[in-house]
């Protein structure tokens, strides 16, 4: 897997730690508000800063993502009274926190970046300056040099993770990274509101909803195929499912661990309503070697979150929100498509 594939999956969890320290308690990570920043300064982890460009490199790549899958009216959309603008702006928040607080880390451990690796630093943010045209430069503020560190700081932040989980290489059994495929007919006992919200059924629906299911089961007793009653009865709109331990609802799980190649279980409920599973697969070899690995990586991920956490406890952050409230996402032609991820990609192929 591409280094920066797995980095941004880790991202997700690191966020959380980051910004949960931030709001636990006074021995935790602490944040606070002042008006002691340099220009174009947009927050301070102990001695390193995150000025403006770096916020806004982040944020147009961020923005060129969403509207290379959704058009550019996606920005218009809110969820519960919050805009998607801002919902980046957080995140991408956290991730520059994130790279900044992972750069310290790196500082502590003595995790350095070879000369090779610095030329190579310097090779990305040379290509992607001369991708950005000249009115996005000016809107960014950004110069090659400051491409230059945070390249520098994205790949300090990649190599302290690899260093870490350097010795995590867990022996992951057959049975433990069993994946299944199973097939379902569901019934369900909820709706959804105007949100979107699951809304639990009335006790006199949900009795419709188990006579329902109950005439699913008694016509596969007369011999009914499944694959036809799921095509008659099944409200989920996937009826086959394969998956490893731990990935499903406990019940559903337990049902169709239970089950041998062709064998249909009784009725199981789960929080979405009724299910019937029939077993198609007890064991697929090449899904189960690829849990191996997506097992394997969550482990590291765990020994390196814990590592990460116990560091940033007691990092002090200072944010300037002022400025941050000021900043928004630039729209027009003036923005490019140069990905600074993808570039970084294409120099860091390998592992560093």
């Amino acid at each position: 897997m591409k280094k920066q594939n797995r980095f941004f999956c880790l991202i997700g969890m690191l966020l959380l730690l980051f910004l949960g320290g931030c709001k636990n308690t006074e021995e935790q990570t602490q944040v606070i508000l002042t008006t002691g920043f340099a220009k174009n300064e947009v927050f301070r982890i102990e001695h390193l800063s995150c000025i403006l460009p770096e916020a806004m490199v982040y944020l147009t790549n961020t923005q060129s993502r969403y509207e290379e899958l959704y058009g550019s009216q996606i920005w218009d959309t809110n969820l519960n009274g919050v805009t998607l603008e801002e919902n980046v702006k957080e995140r991408v928040l956290a991730q520059l926190a994130q790279i900044k607080a992972m750069t310290l880390l790196a500082n502590q451990m003595d995790v350095t970046l070879e000369q090779k690796e610095l030329e190579t630093v310097g090779q990305a943010a040379a290509e992607y300056f001369s991708l950005l045209p000249e009115p996005e430069i000016e809107k960014l503020g950004v110069t090659e040099e400051i491409l230059q560190k945070m390249y520098q700081e994205y790949a300090l932040a990649n190599k302290v993770y690899e260093y870490v989980i350097r010795d995590i290489n867990p022996e992951i059994s057959d049975d433990e990274a069993r994946t299944i495929t199973v097939e379902h007919i569901l019934v369900k006992t909820y709706s959804l509101d105007e949100d979107g919200k699951r809304v639990p059924y009335t006790y006199e629906a949900k009795n419709q909803a188990y006579g329902k299911i109950k005439e699913v089961k008694n016509a596969l007793a007369e011999g009914q195929s499944f694959e036809h009653l799921a095509e008659k009865y099944n409200e989920d709109k996937n009826s086959i499912y394969s998956f490893g331990k731990g990935e499903m609802e406990k019940n559903f799980e337990d049902a169709a661990f239970n089950l041998g190649t062709g064998e249909v279980s009784d009725i199981v409920e789960t929080e979405y309503g009724y299910h019937i599973i029939k077993c198609v697969s007890t064991f697929n070899k090449e899904e189960t070697d690829a849990n191996k690995i997506k097992i394997v990586e969550q482990r590291r991920e765990e020994v390196f979150g814990q590592e990460y956490a116990t560091f940033c406890d007691h990092l002090t952050k200072t944010m300037n929100e002022a400025l941050w409230n000021e900043v928004k996402l630039i729209h027009g032609e003036e923005i490019s498509s140069a990905d600074f991820f993808a570039i970084y990609d294409k120099y860091f192929q390998e592992d560093i």
